[in-house]
């Protein structure tokens, strides 16, 4: 099976090569892999001229500068990778992160998964972040989720749910619509990713505001928009910290803010989670 990989990157610098050379290291060699230069004012662009200029399964393109915010950005710049490669070469479509480390039969095992598992649609590993000089799990999602930095996408999967989402909760959005299609999400266990940045160190959003706008966009109607609020409180402890995502939340709806999924699919994203909150309360 052939991968396309396409990897947006901003600004990095002091990542990018460790996870290219993971790459290189695969022992599945069939693929062909698109670094997206969005943007980047550091030493991004000479670190993929190194790669591209000995690799010909690498190549690249150059975004001009955006400000870059989570979720909608980074969408955007791995379609416009996605749209230089002819798509009827591959089989697996892959959006990988800039600071990750792929073990070395990453690739290999992946493709065994698809191969084996026809109803497989989106496969991954698991996320490993360094706390006191050892990689632990990170822990921030569950395991039976694919995170947005290693989601590998069977092209059929892919192509049906109508690619992903240039939104904030893209990758919630996608798994939620493939399984309504009838594909299964496959979270590879054994498969250890380092994940060496932590995720949102770089946004200027506060929780809040990131909260409440996440809940929007992902479409959930006003009574889950405020359950999810509430568990986020709970997590932190402060009521204060409910009535600002529910703020934000409200902001959105009054300003009406586009979506960018339809009202067919904000249906089944919402009859997902109510049926989700179900199961958990049967269990209580």
């Amino acid at each position: 099976m052939k991968f396309l990989i396409i990897i947006p990157a901003h600004n990095e610098e002091v990542h990018l090569s460790l996870t290219l050379d993971s790459l290189q290291q695969q022992t599945h060699k069939d693929f062909k892999i698109v670094v997206v230069n969005d943007g980047s004012t550091d030493r991004t662009e000479d670190i993929i001229k190194e790669y591209t200029g000995h690799d010909s399964r690498f190549s690249t393109v150059s975004l001009q500068k955006s400000a870059h915010q989570p979720g909608s950005k980074v969408v955007s710049a791995f379609k416009k990778g996605l749209n230089s490669q002819n798509m009827d070469e591959f089989d697996i479509i892959c959006k990988f992160d800039a600071d990750i480390i792929l073990p070395e039969n990453y690739l290999e095992k992946t493709a065994e998964a698809f191969k084996d598992h026809p109803e497989y649609g989106l496969v991954g590993g698991l996320l490993y972040v360094e706390k006191n000089g050892s990689w632990e799990y990170e822990g921030n999602s569950n395991r039976h989720h694919v995170r947005g930095p290693v989601k590998a996408y069977r092209k059929e999967s892919y192509i049906q749910m109508g690619g992903i989402r240039e939104t904030l909760g893209w990758d919630n959005i996608d798994s939620i619509l493939l399984e309504n299609l009838g594909w299964k999400e496959a979270v590879l266990s054994e498969l250890h990713v380092k994940l060496i940045k932590v995720k949102g160190a770089d946004y200027t959003i506060k929780p809040a505001e990131y909260y409440g706008r996440y809940f929007y966009f992902l479409g959930l109607n006003r009574g889950l928009a405020y359950i999810a609020s509430s568990k986020e409180a709970l997590k932190s402890k402060s009521a204060s910290f409910f009535f600002a995502i529910i703020k934000s939340y409200e902001k959105c709806r009054s300003r009406q803010l586009e979506l960018k999924i339809s009202g067919d699919e904000q249906k089944i994203i919402n009859r997902q989670r109510w049926n989700m909150l179900k199961k958990k309360w049967l269990k209580m």
